[in-house]
């Protein structure tokens, strides 16, 4: 009797999930799917070459994932899947083809912008999320052109936040999203969204022993997007705050003051920012050597090891901010207020 009776239940537990068709995850996967999809393109990287005989002849350099910045034609994707082509296709969801040129590139966050010049009506712009509303946890959904196949979609989480990876400028790109969403070749530069179908990331790099996925994907976060975007658009390029120093390599920083951790100043610009704050570079002593001046350790809260924290410091802040640089002059600890300015 207990077991027709447990036999039952299970009959009514399996009619009622059967009725209810397809779970509510799965819903809301392809409710994102259907909404998004078509804001994701195809790139393909070209560079056009001359043969002996003076014919052009266009030759694939790679291809990778983008989507849809606004209807004024702008594709968002990475630096290294434009890197080294001098012409691009980009490729809608309907198959429509269309040629596309640079626009402008930030390689220290592997940012690069396309403009397409014609059917701008068919154009959808992705939605941008808020950086600030992210959580370790949260759904995570990807969608690229993996190994070349069409709008593939892969979902997961947010692993971590705030990861640190060397792009491919050989600067560290910060506050990267980690995600287990599978990303392989071919997705770079497609969009990272959550469960809403807002985009909160440009799938950009792996960790990976095989060459495929191994289920730790990064992706530039949105914050950077946002701002960076703009200026590429604008400018044809990032605008970025400096103060006016050149600063020793690691091994002329090596042979002035060994490991320790800053910054040397080698020089300072006159009338630029760092000297109207009173920095000081190289000294030079009798005989031909130089000294060390000032050492930076830091810029407000951020400590400053080596060139890579201070970039990174200053671009967390614009032009026209005044930040706190924080110095060693002669062993002893100082903090100066710097006034920042446009660099190019």
């Amino acid at each position: 009797m207990l077991n027709r009776s447990l036999a039952v239940c299970l009959a009514l537990a399996l009619g009622s999930t059967t009725a209810r068709g397809l779970l509510p995850d799965e819903e809301n996967t392809i409710k994102v799917f259907k909404s998004a999809s078509a804001s994701v393109v195809y790139v393909t990287n070209v560079a056009i070459t001359q043969s002996p005989y003076m014919d052009e002849q266009a030759i694939p350099q790679g291809t990778g994932s983008g989507f849809v910045w606004d209807r004024q034609g702008h594709i968002v994707t990475n630096f290294h899947v434009v890197q080294g082509g001098n012409a691009f296709l980009v490729t809608l969801g309907d198959q429509t083809q269309l040629e596309a040129r640079l626009v402008g590139a930030d390689p220290t966050k592997d940012i690069a912008v396309l403009r397409v010049d014609k059917s701008h009506d068919k154009l959808v712009p992705v939605r941008v999320a808020k950086f600030e509303a992210l959580q370790v946890g949260q759904k995570t959904i990807a969608i690229g052109n993996p190994f070349g196949l069409d709008h593939t979609l892969t979902t997961g989480v947010i692993s971590a936040l705030g990861r640190e990876v060397q792009g491919i400028s050989g600067i560290t790109i910060r506050d990267m999203i980690q995600t287990d969403a599978a990303i392989n070749p071919g997705n770079s530069g497609g969009p990272l969204l959550d469960s809403d179908g807002n985009l909160i990331g440009m799938n950009t790099m792996i960790f990976t022993r095989s060459g495929g996925s191994a289920g730790i994907g990064f992706a530039v976060p949105v914050s950077f997007i946002a701002r960076i975007v703009p200026e590429l658009i604008k400018y044809g390029k990032v605008v970025r705050p400096g103060m006016g120093i050149t600063i020793l390599s690691t091994g002329q920083k090596y042979y002035l003051i060994g490991d320790r951790p800053g910054v040397v100043v080698n020089e300072v610009s006159p009338r630029g920012p760092a000297a109207k704050a009173g920095l000081r570079g190289l000294r030079r002593l009798p005989g031909g050597r130089v000294a060390a001046g000032d050492v930076i350790v830091g810029v407000e809260s951020f400590p400053v090891r080596d060139f890579d924290d201070l970039y990174n410091a200053f671009d967390r802040f614009k032009p026209g901010d005044t930040v706190s640089v924080k110095i060693e002059r002669a062993g002893k600890p100082l903090s100066l207020p710097v006034t920042l300015v446009n660099i190019e």
